[in-house]
């Protein structure tokens, strides 16, 4: 997994958001980039990790960080997602896996006594300046934003 490293440049994505419109890291040049990469829609963790980080939305605003989503799932499923938990930050959809293979965030998994591939759930803190300043590998799902804002000031 990853290859990406503190201090490096962070590689510029590019990828479709919940209605179908292409997002860039260079669309946000000149802010601070919360980029999470999470498994699954709907699922118990990422659900938890998104609403912690849609209750503390505002404090992230303040402070000047945007925040974007990416996992495997589709526009559609995106869609409902933040419709359901109300969500008011940007998801993408990387189905054709070039997101979480830049970031290296992508590859074998062991759940339940069985291996397969998936997102291995990781944030990137991006700068001003498009430099990974942090990486969480693991992140707490219920309190990803105050580690966020920890590492963050």
């Amino acid at each position: 997994m990853g290859n990406l490293n503190e201090g490096d440049k962070a590689p510029v994505f590019k990828g479709k958001d919940q209605h179908g419109k292409t997002v860039s890291l260079t669309d946000f040049k000149g802010k601070r980039v919360v980029l999470y990469f999470y498994p699954k829609d709907n699922t118990p963790g990422c659900t938890a990790q998104a609403c912690n980080l849609r209750d503390n939305y505002s404090d992230l605003l303040k402070k000047g960080y945007v925040v974007v989503g990416v996992s495997t799932d589709s526009e559609q499923s995106h869609q409902k997602f933040i419709e359901k938990y109300e969500l008011p930050f940007t998801l993408l959809a990387d189905e054709d896996k070039a997101i979480v293979n830049q970031y290296g965030v992508y590859g074998e998994k062991q759940m339940m006594g069985k291996t397969y591939d998936g997102i291995h759930r990781t944030t990137f803190l991006i700068d001003e300046k498009g430099v990974i300043a942090h990486i969480i590998k693991k992140p707490d799902t219920k309190n990803h934003t105050e580690e966020i804002l920890e590492l963050w000031k």
